[in-house]
């Protein structure tokens, strides 16, 4: 029985609006009838998949167009590694916006009240503030990394790394099990004709079409869309409840009404004076603790977001992670506190509740809501909502999943590239770089983006129309492009399989019974004990691999046993097992001893297991998760710009970890004080005023809904604006540069230059015995057919070069008298090609944003080359030099 307050005041609120209800149909237990049309729903999957597929494939275009992406492994899996702030964000904002976002939320909100929608809220707000300190650690101390477990594996070994993939992929069955739940729950409630199968099949369905299109790339480009919808969705939903005077027929339009029916509810127990109008609350403290627990292992431990941060620089990734998780809170808070309320205020009306404990349970409350604001638009509008967050976190725990079987799975354990080889070592040739590395056979080699070889490979292979392209003939990369390539087209089928997987998951969990509430609370039992591990694995170097291990298994162990035991201490025992172990006290204990006994745990045995550590054997435990990269383009190259670096193309050549500590000091502080402060601001500072509040007051409800309100707008502003602006200003920006790159290539291929042949030429002080050769003006053809005439040396083509007229001297382009003028000493070290020697003199300078070389004074090195300077648009902006004229 829903109980009221017993006063004539309250009595008359409630007999009036009873009987709007009365009119309206509504009656307890009645749930929600199905009015959706079978068609209907299908119409708006197989829209929402078709609208994603094609901002996944426009996506792939302006990547391969406009930034000039290859289809590589790693593409699929950080985006480029450039995503900016506004898109980090809004990705976010999506994968973390589950079915249980919008579900669990209104659910507790409608037991608990206003407290229920806070805590749910700043409980699942603060792991993502926080997570932004991660992700700006992450990309200073292993910046190649594509997955945390790299990292594991790269500081303790193989052990601990295969038993934290066990939490990683239990993590991902956890959250895609509450996803499908929840999705499947509400849409089978929702519309008529349609089954679990049949409703979990469709979701799928589209979750697989996207994700395999565009990979990670796409899904941050649906997620923009996703997440703009559902903040329009919460928007209308916000203006009908509390917005709407002129609606006579209905209890709920305005603020003044719902606070005279909330005034009026009566929870049974746990909230002070038994009101919904207080933060007091015994029992939404408990599911707030729970809760915070439980999603710190849900944020820290699921790859989803650590690809999130992979894919953006650290300034921009931890400014995401931040603006991320304040327009997050809007989603819960907003949401919770318009349908939560609204159903205390429909259910008093009524007398009692008009779901069953079961279907609030299930997630039904914001369905029923939606129904009775808009009829069946509003729950074509939750459908669509529901569709939106499924989906869009569904992605990303497809791609999280694929991700770890093929780097940290396959590429490991299954079919390595090397068996024998470590962090140190070369994965191309096998040699050792870097401090370790013996002088004398060290690594020389570089990236592909600088090997000329590489480019002929992708030239051949773009001419090739068979269905079976070419062989790469690189001596260096080709190999390991093969294997790429393999790697990439097994993610294709992984991603096949791991959609599949989705369907006997939920059916499975389906027919135990289990529903989102307990799904939702259990998750930090079973996955919290790795959070603090994890935690310290990027922060703290005396940390040991054992007691990782020992610290994350014995939580869970301990977790668990205490879990079952607080339970079985209520009526009936573990025989009522769902009743009782989903009670809230079994699933607080369960969780805090989960995260709390790892901690203390995992600190004790590393101070046992090495008691004679050092602080500066930090700097070599660091450089192995440095050492983590691919050679095919390694991280020097992505953040050359930043960390001002020349030669960032040879393996053997980056930064130490002080100076990209430097580099990106004001990212962590950001991460470091914005997380820190908005995290006591939500769960201490804002808690602490509400408790002076006590019960609110008719002034002081309002002032709550106007912050709710205005939270909402501002993040649906900021959703639609800011991404949009960001991505906008960084395709024109590339395209830009691009056409610049265009129209100097295009004025630089006018001269007929001379090109020096030094293949055959003999290593001798003397330049008579090297030949020059004459090329036509370089254009595509003669890339390709064109045979240079033999010139008789070198030294008649330096004269040659000094003959050119004057009016090309002149010019705004190099005349290529200026750039091909030298002196000779030294002869080139061919093992290490691109190393620079101090006998080569080029009168060239870079442009700043590296786009062409152009006349100047000054020594540098260009490279040995012979590509043609019409190829250069298709090299990455650090390889954009006068390569081909380089005279040995």
């Amino acid at each position: 029985m829903f109980e009221v307050f017993n006063t004539s005041a309250c009595q008359t609120v409630l007999n009036a609006s009873g009987q709007l209800l009365a009119s309206l149909g509504m009656s307890a237990g009645k749930g929600i009838e199905q009015s959706v049309e079978l068609w209907e729903a299908l119409l708006i999957i197989v829209a929402t998949g078709v609208l994603a597929s094609i901002l996944a494939a426009g996506f792939t275009y302006l990547r391969k167009t406009i930034y000039n992406d290859k289809d590589s492994l790693d593409t699929s899996f950080d985006a480029g590694g450039k995503v900016n702030a506004g898109l980090t964000a809004t990705s976010i904002v999506s994968q973390w916006i589950w079915a249980a976002t919008l579900l669990r939320s209104a659910s507790v909100a409608s037991e608990y009240g206003v407290s229920g929608a806070f805590w749910y809220a700043a409980g699942a707000t603060i792991q993502i503030l926080l997570f932004s300190m991660l992700s700006v650690q992450l990309k200073i101390r292993a910046p190649g990394a594509k997955t945390y477990l790299q990292v594991v594996k790269a500081r303790f070994g193989k052990t601990t790394h295969k038993v934290f993939c066990v939490f990683a992929l239990a993590t991902n069955i956890i959250v895609t099990a509450m996803l499908m739940l929840g999705g499947a729950a509400v849409i089978t409630s929702l519309v008529k004709f349609i089954s679990l199968e049949y409703a979990t099949t469709l979701v799928a369905a589209t979750i697989g079409a996207y994700t395999f299109i565009g990979g990670l790339g796409a899904t941050v480009y649906v997620s923009y869309f996703n997440t703009a919808i559902m903040y329009v969705i919460l928007v209308i939903f916000m203006s009908k409840v509390y917005m709407d005077p002129n609606n006579s027929g209905s209890p709920l339009g305005s603020v003044d009404r719902m606070y005279d029916i909330l005034s009026c509810a009566k929870i049974s127990e746990g909230n002070l004076e038994n009101s919904y109008l207080t933060l007091v609350s015994g029992s939404a403290l408990m599911f707030g603790i729970t809760n915070i627990v439980g999603n710190f292992g849900t944020v820290f431990m699921d790859q989803s977001y650590w690809q999130s941060s992979v894919a953006a620089k650290p300034q921009q990734g931890a400014l995401g992670f931040l603006l991320g998780g304040i327009a997050w809170f809007a989603m819960p808070f907003s949401f919770a506190t318009t349908m939560g309320l609204a159903y205390i205020v429909l259910s008093a009306s009524n007398g009692e509740p008009l779901l069953k404990a079961e279907q609030v349970n299930e997630g039904l409350v914001a369905p029923l809501v939606a129904s009775h604001l808009l009829g069946k638009q509003g729950e074509i509008m939750m459908l669509i909502m529901l569709l939106m967050a499924v989906t869009s976190t569904g992605s990303a725990e497809v791609m999280a999943v694929t991700s770890i079987l093929i780097y940290d799975i396959y590429g490991i354990y299954l079919r390595p590239y090397r068996k024998t080889t470590d962090t140190n070592s070369c994965i191309l040739c096998g040699k050792g770089r870097g401090r370790m590395a013996n002088p004398r056979d060290k690594c020389t080699c570089i990236s592909m983006a600088y090997c000329e070889p590489c480019h002929q490979d992708d030239k051949d292979r773009d001419l090739n129309q068979r269905s079976v392209r070419s062989e790469y003939k690189c001596p260096t990369h080709g190999h390991y492009r093969e294997y790429t390539d393999y790697l990439n087209r097994l993610k294709n089928w992984c991603l096949v399989w791991t959609t599949m997987a989705i369907l006997p998951l939920t059916v499975l969990l389906y027919m135990m019974g289990l529903n989102l509430g307990w799904v939702y609370s259990f998750m930090g039992i079973l996955v919290g004990s790795a959070v603090i591990p994890l935690a310290l694995c990027m922060f703290w170097g005396r940390l040991t691999g054992i007691a990782m291990v020992i610290g994350s298994v014995s939580g869970t162990c301990v977790a668990l046993i205490t879990w079952l035991a607080v339970a079985s201490t209520f009526d009936g025992g573990l025989s009522l097992f769902l009743d009782n172990t989903g009670k809230e006290l079994p699933m607080l204990c369960g969780n805090l001893v989960a995260i709390l006994f790892s901690g203390v745990v995992t600190v004790v045995v590393s101070f046992v297991t090495n008691r004679y550590y050092d602080k500066s054997q930090d700097a070599e435990i660091w450089e192995n998760t440095r050492d983590i990269d691919n050679p095919l383009a390694p991280w020097t190259e992505v953040y050359a710009k930043e960390l001002n670096l020349s030669g960032a193309h040879q393996l053997d050549n980056r930064p130490t970890l002080q100076e990209v500590s430097d580099t990106f000091r004001a990212a962590r502080l950001l991460a470091n004080i914005g997380s820190l402060v908005l995290t006591v601001v939500l769960v201490l500072v804002w808690p602490a005023f509400m408790v002076l509040v006590r019960v609110m007051s008719r002034e002081e409800f309002t002032h709550w809904i106007n912050v709710a309100k205005a939270w909402a707008f501002l993040a649906l502003l900021f959703v639609l604006v800011v991404p949009l602006l960001n991505e906008a200003w960084d395709v024109v920006s590339a395209f830009k540069a691009r056409s610049k790159v265009h129209n100097d290539v295009d004025s630089l291929s006018a001269t007929r230059p001379t090109r020096i042949d030094t293949k055959r030429a003999p290593r001798r002080h003397s330049p008579s015995h090297l030949t020059a050769t004459t090329t036509p003006p370089p254009t595509s053809a003669s890339v390709t057919s064109s045979r240079p005439t033999t010139r008789p040396c070198r030294m008649a083509a330096a004269r040659h070069q000094t003959t050119t007229s004057e009016e090309t001297r002149s010019s705004t382009t190099p005349a290529w008298s200026q750039i091909c003028r030298w002196r000779r000493t030294e002869g080139w070290d061919k093992r290490s090609p691109w190393k620079r020697l101090d006998s080569r003199c080029f009168n060239y300078e870079k442009v700043p944003d590296g786009s062409v070389c152009k006349k100047g004074e000054g020594t540098g090195t260009v490279g040995p080359r012979s590509f043609l300077l019409s190829e250069e648009m298709r090299l990455p902006e650090k390889v954009r030099d006068c390569g081909r004229w380089y005279l040995p």
